[in-house]
């Protein structure tokens, strides 16, 4: 993997991290009471996740300047691993042994497609 590559790809993996730290808020949002369909959609909460979700987008348009298109989408499986991670400590969801096998698979199908 040259530098460009490397470099590029920490854009995906940045991205690929605060868009699923959107997505916690937004269902941390989601999770609550509002008094009207408004306010529902338009509290501060939702409206940086969305931002945020700007945000990542544009880090995938400039990381595909120098990701090969055949690495993309193995670096965005990565969303998996930190959702899973949010969801444990944030959410305490429980994770079970096919998760756990999931990951594990996720994990190594990163390390052999970017080796």
């Amino acid at each position: 993997m040259t530098k460009t590559i490397a470099l590029y790809s920490l854009f995906i993996l940045f991205g690929t991290l605060i868009s699923a730290i959107s997505q916690v808020m937004l269902k941390k949002a989601a999770m609550k009471e509002y008094p009207s369909k408004l306010k529902e959609y338009l509290n501060p909460l939702v409206i940086i996740a969305y931002m945020i979700f700007v945000v990542a987008t544009l880090c995938s348009v400039v990381a595909y300047k120098g990701v090969p298109l055949s690495l993309g989408p193995v670096l965005e499986a990565t969303s998996y691993i930190y959702v899973t991670i949010f969801g444990v400590k944030i959410f305490r969801e429980k994770i079970n042994k096919v998760k756990i096998i999931a990951l594990i698979l996720i994990i190594l199908g990163i390390i052999v497609a970017a080796f």
